[in-house]
C-alpha cells in the first residue's frame, strides 16, 4: 500500500496507517479495499480510477468515487477516531459487493533496497454470525535499523460490517480459499461479499496494539453501534475543532486561513496516542503496562518548534507525552530520539533533553521529574556500546542504541565529535554541545548546581571547536584534530547551515564570525547565494538571527520571503516533507510574529506577523493571548513592539510575559525601521 499522492489516479484500497512520515517504516498496519465482482486481493490487479474533482478532504471526512473494476461505482467515504476506522461504501449498478480486509503484504526491509522484502506472518478470522473480520499483523519495517526487537508486536484489528455476509473467504499469497474462515501465513487477506442488491455497507475498524479483544473494546467505546458515518465525522470535526476554535485571526484571506489552519491541524497529529484506555504495548520490553504512552516523535524535527507550539496550543498533553518518553527509558534504558513504536537510530542528538527542559521551563508538571533528570543526564554522559567501533551512519542496520555516538574518546576531551569515527561529525557535534545546554537548564531548574556549571561550560565551548578561522564555517575534524573537509560530516544541511546553528550562544557566534556587521553580511550571502534550504530543519531559525545581530528589518524581509515561497493553498503548498509538524510550526508562529530561536531559553525572537490580529486561547490562562499587528498584511517592517503595555527595545518576547495570556502591540510599517537595528539596513556596526 502506497501513501496518498495528488498525482495518482487510482486507489487501491484505505489504509489504517501508524506510519508518522513518508519516510518512515509503516507497523502493523490493517488495509480496506472495497470491490465488486471478482474478489481482487493483489494490490496490483485490485486499483480503481478515480477523479480529484470528486474528492472531499477535511480533517474529519474523506469521499471519493471509484470506477468499479467490472462496471457501476462505489463511492467511498470514511471517517475516524484516535483508534477505529469508519468507513461507508454506496454500491451503484455493480455485481457481487465486497470489501477486503488485507492483513499482512510483503514489506520491504530497510530503506536502501526496495527488492529486499520480507513476508510477516499474519492471522485472519471471520465470523459471519457477528459480522466481523478480526486478524493481526505483525509487520514492522524499521525492524532492522533500531535496537529494540519487540518480537511480540503486532498490529491487531476488528471490523465489524452493519451489512450480512452472503460469503466469505480468504487469500494468502494471491491463493484463493473461498468459505473458509480463518487462516494463518503470509500475504494475507479476508473478505465478506454481499447480496447482489446491497447498495450501503458500513464497516468501522478497531486497532490495537494489544490484542483483537482491546481493538474490540476501542471499537464498541469510540464508535459503537448504531453511530452513523455522519456522527463519527460530526464528532471528529468538533475534536479539531476544539483546537482550531482556540485561535482566531483578523486581516486574512480565504487562502491564509486555509494555510494556517491546515498548519495547525497537521502540527497536532504527532505523536499519536499508543496507550489505550489506560495500557500500551512497550515493544522496549516487550510487555503491556498501565499508563499513558505516544510514539511516533520525529524529535531532531519537532523540538525546534513544534513542541513549543503545542505547549502553547494544547499543554494538557504534554504531561503525558513527557511521561511517555520517561516510561521509554525505564522499560529500555534510553530516551527516544525517533521512535516509531520503538526507537529507530533515525537522526542524530538527543533532543528529548531539549523536550524535557522546555517542558519543565514552562512549568508543566504532572510527571516523573526526578526519572526524567536521571535519563537526561545519561545521555549526556554514558556513550553508546562500542562508541569507538560503530559508525552510526544513516539507518545502520543491527546496531545497538545509537544516542550520543561519539560522546565518549573526542567529544569529551577535545570537544567535537571525530569524522574518522562517527557519522555526520559536525552535526552531532553541535546538536550535542545544543543538549548539554537544554541539560545545564533542566540541572539549574532543578537546583543541581555544580552539573548545571559542567554541562553549561561544555555547550560553549564544544561549537567553537569545530569553527575554522580561515574559512569562517564550521567544518568537520578527525580525531586527530585535522580537518575533515568543508562537505563531511552534516546531516541534511551543509556548512552553510551548520554555520548557523549554535543557537544557545548566538553572541558567543556572532562575534566568532567577526562582529554584528560581519555576522549580518555572512546572512546576506547565505540567503542571496540560494543556501536557505527550508524543507530541512537547520534553517528554520537562520532568518531569525538578523534580529538577534541588530539588523531585524532585513529578517523580517528574509521571514516574508520564506513564508510565502515555501507556503500557500495548493497541493503543493508546504514545501519538502511535513516532519510531523515542524514546518507547520515555522509557519503559525511566523504568522504570529515570533519564533523560539533556542527553545529552551524560554524567549521567542520577533520577526514579522502577517495578519492584522490573531488571538489565541491559552487553556488555563486568564485571557487571551492576542497579537494586533494593523497593516501587516501590506507592511513588512517593525515600528515599535510593545507586551502588555511594556515597550520592547530588543527582539525578543519572554515565555512568561504570554504564558498567560497577554496583549502584543506590533505597528507595522512598509519601510525599513530603525527598531531593533543598530541604524538602517545594511549599516549595522559592528
Amino acid at each position: 500500500m502506497t501513501p496518498y499522492n495528488y498525482t495518482d489516479m487510482s486507489i487501491h484500497g484505505f489504509q489504517g496507517t501508524h506510519q508518522p512520515a513518508i519516510w518512515m517504516g509503516e507497523s502493523g498496519q490493517v488495509v480496506v479495499v472495497p470491490g465488486a465482482g471478482q474478489v481482487r486481493s493483489v494490490f496490483e490487479q485490485r486499483g480503481m480510477n478515480f477523479s480529484h474533482e470528486d474528492e472531499v478532504l477535511t480533517p474529519s471526512y474523506y469521499k471519493s468515487i471509484l470506477s468499479a473494476i467490472e462496471g457501476g461505482t462505489i463511492v467511498a467515504e470514511q471517517s475516524a477516531s484516535s483508534r477505529v476506522g469508519h468507513l461507508r461504501f454506496t454500491f451503484s449498478n455493480t455485481n457481487a459487493p465486497y470489501v477486503l480486509l488485507e492483513a499482512t503484504r510483503a514489506s520491504v526491509v530497510g530503506s536502501a533496497d526496495t527488492s529486499n522484502l520480507t513476508y510477516p506472518f499474519g492471522s485472519i478470522s471471520i465470523d459471519p454470525l457477528n459480522q466481523e473480520i478480526t486478524g493481526s499483523n505483525p509487520e514492522r519495517q524499521d525492524f532492522i535499523i533500531g535496537p529494540n526487537p519487540a518480537p511480540s508486536f503486532r498490529g491487531y484489528f476488528c471490523a465489524r460490517f452493519d451489512a450480512p455476509f452472503a460469503g466469505w473467504g480468504t487469500f494468502a499469497n494471491g491463493t484463493s480459499y473461498p468459505n473458509e474462515k480463518e487462516r494463518n501465513g503470509t500475504m494475507l487477506s479476508g473478505y465478506a461479499s454481499f447480496e447482489k442488491d446491497t447498495r450501503v455497507a458500513n464497516v468501522r475498524v478497531g486497532v490495537s496494539f494489544i490484542s483483537v479483544e482491546q481493538a474490540r473494546r476501542n471499537l464498541d467505546s469510540e464508535i459503537p453501534d448504531g453511530t452513523t458515518l455522519e456522527q463519527t465525522a460530526r464528532n471528529t470535526r468538533a475534536e479539531w475543532a476544539e483546537k482550531l476554535d482556540r485561535i482566531a485571526v483578523k486581516g486574512a484571506s480565504q487562502d491564509d486561513l486555509a494555510v494556517l489552519y491546515t498548519a495547525v491541524f497537521h502540527s497536532l497529529q504527532y505523536p499519536y496516542e499508543q496507550s489505550e484506555y489506560g495500557h500500551y504495548y512497550s515493544g522496549y520490553d516487550d510487555t503491556v503496562h498501565e499508563g499513558e504512552s505516544y510514539t511516533g516523535y520525529s524529535i531532531w524535527d519537532t523540538f525546534r518548534a513544534a513542541w513549543a507550539w503545542q505547549i502553547l496550543l494544547a499543554p494538557e498533553r504534554i504531561p503525558g507525552m513527557v511521561q511517555s518518553m520517561v516510561q521509554d527509558y525505564k522499560e529500555g534504558g534510553w530516551l527516544p530520539m525517533w521512535k516509531n513504536i520503538v526507537e529507530t537510530n533515525i537522526m542524530v542528538g538527543t533532543h528529548a533533553d531539549s523536550l524535557i527542559a522546555e517542558a519543565v521551563l514552562k512549568n508543566i508538571t504532572g510527571f516523573d521529574l526526578e526519572t526524567a533528570y536521571e535519563a537526561v543526564h545519561k545521555d549526556a554522559t554514558v556513550p553508546p556500546v562500542d562508541d569507538d567501533t560503530i559508525s552510526y551512519y544513516d539507518r545502520e542496520e543491527h546496531v545497538g542504541y545509537e544516542v550520543r555516538a561519539g560522546l565518549s574518546l573526542v567529544y569529551e576531551t577535545k570537544g567535537w565529535v571525530a569524522d574518522n569515527i562517527h557519522s555526520e561529525s559536525a552535526s552531532r557535534t553541535l546538536d550535542y554541545a545544543y543538549d548539554d545546554f537544554a541539560v545545564s537548564v533542566l540541572a539549574s531548574l532543578l537546583n543541581k548546581t555544580e552539573d548545571a556549571q559542567f554541562f553549561r561550560n561544555r555547550s560553549m565551548r564544544a561549537p567553537f571547536t569545530i569553527f575554522n578561522n580561515d574559512s569562517g564555517f564550521m567544518e568537520a575534524r578527525n580525531a586527530d584534530g585535522s580537518w575533515a573537509g568543508e562537505n563531511a560530516g552534516w546531516t541534511e544541511g551543509d556548512k552553510w547551515a551548520y554555520s548557523f546553528d549554535v543557537v544557545h550562544a548566538i553572541d558567543e557566534l556572532i562575534e566568532a564570525r567577526g562582529g554584528k556587521a560581519a555576522f549580518v553580511r555572512s546572512l546576506d550571502a547565505h540567503f542571496d547565494g540560494g543556501h536557505n534550504d527550508h524543507t530541512n530543519e537547520p534553517s528554520h531559525h537562520i532568518p531569525y538571527l538578523y534580529a538577534l545581530a541588530r539588523a531585524a528589518s532585513t529578517g523580517q524581509e528574509r521571514i516574508r520571503d520564506v513564508t510565502f515561497k515555501n507556503y500557500n493553498n495548493t497541493v503543493d503548498g508546504l514545501s519538502g516533507n511535513e516532519d510531523c509538524g515542524q514546518m507547520s510550526a515555522w509557519y503559525i508562529f511566523s504568522a504570529m510574529g515570533f519564533y523560539p530561536v533556542n527553545p529552551v531559553s524560554g524567549e521567542y525572537v520577533i520577526g514579522s506577523p502577517l495578519f492584522d490580529e490573531m488571538s489565541l486561547r491559552i487553556p488555563g490562562a486568564r485571557s487571551p493571548l492576542r497579537i494586533t499587528s494593523l497593516g501587516a498584511p501590506t507592511k513588512a517592517y517593525v515600528q515599535s513592539v510593545t507586551v502588555n503595555g511594556e515597550h520592547l527595545n530588543d527582539p525578543i518576547i519572554k515565555h512568561e510575559q504570554i504564558a498567560h495570556g497577554g496583549e502584543i502591540v506590533i505597528m507595522m510599517s512598509s519601510q525599513p525601521q530603525e527598531w531593533a537595528s543598530e541604524t538602517l539596513i545594511g549599516q549595522v556596526s559592528s
